[in-house]
């Protein structure tokens, strides 16, 4: 069991600096490598991909708050889009995470695996949207929230990587996105979170070290480690060149769905 906890305590550190540092949420990294640890602690295959969707976005609760916090400090979150997103992002997210209990695992892997190409593609070509118009009114930031929150529950993210190109195309700066996304990814996760153990809650054939599809003992592995490197990520966002890194990780990103469709045959 300590071996397991180090081992979630690394992935929460790797989560939480990536969190920070390229505003792509850690869950990107996270899903992946809860999909490859937590059979091995015995949780059953049919439950592997939901159950590190749903570990992913607890975990998240944690990571977006320090992210958060250190982007406010900087002046970088418009509270304002927060407040109007917030509302959809709650409704999608929670019915997504409650929906994807009740989908097929191979349809949940397919669909992250595409994500993650989809990602890399977008970090390898720097592609964003030209700035062409301002944020919609409530009712559409809503509209927004609700699709950006059931992406986000079927892949165990954040947000950002959907968040942050919106509000880039809405003429918000890049920093304030980054900043704004990390803010977002508090009800995405609490949503989220809260629809996975709603739809795996009494469940007798889940682990006992569980909260419905959410596992304790990974939560606290990477939420503890996460919090602290949170921080950590955002001060490197400024410092370092973050166009290269994108790109590598991108690469990564390409091995890792690469991985994971050779699982699949």
């Amino acid at each position: 069991m300590l071996l397991s906890l180090t081992v979630f305590l690394a992935c929460g550190a790797v989560a939480g600096v990536l969190a920070g540092l390229l505003g792509v949420g850690g869950g990107i990294v996270l899903v992946p490598m809860l999909t490859f640890i937590l059979p091995v602690t015995g949780v059953a295959a049919q439950h592997v991909q939901q159950m590190a969707l749903a570990t992913s976005l607890a975990s998240i609760v944690i990571t977006s708050i320090s992210s958060a916090r250190a982007h406010s400090a900087r002046g970088a979150v418009r509270w304002e889009i927060v407040r109007d997103i917030t509302p959809g992002i709650l409704v999608g997210t929670f019915g997504g995470g409650l929906l994807a209990t009740r989908l097929p695992t191979l349809f949940l892997k397919v669909f992250f695996l595409c994500f993650l190409l989809c990602v890399a593609a977008q970090m390898l070509s720097n592609y964003r949207p030209p700035a062409g118009r301002d944020l919609p009114g409530k009712a559409g930031m809503a509209g927004v929230g609700g699709f950006i929150g059931l992406v986000s529950s079927f892949v165990g993210i954040g947000g950002g990587t959907l968040s942050v190109p919106f509000m880039s195309f809405c003429n918000v700066p890049l920093h304030h996105a980054v900043g704004t996304s990390a803010a977002i990814g508090f009800p995405i996760a609490v949503a989220g979170a809260l629809g996975y153990i709603a739809g795996g809650w009494g469940r007798p054939d889940l682990p006992a070290m569980s909260l419905g599809f959410v596992h304790l003992w990974a939560l606290l592995g990477i939420a503890v480690a996460s919090f602290c490197t949170a921080p950590l990520g955002v001060r490197l966002s400024h410092a370092l060149p973050a166009n290269r890194l994108k790109k590598g990780f991108a690469c990564f990103l390409i091995v890792v769905a690469l991985r994971m469709a050779w699982g699949l045959m």
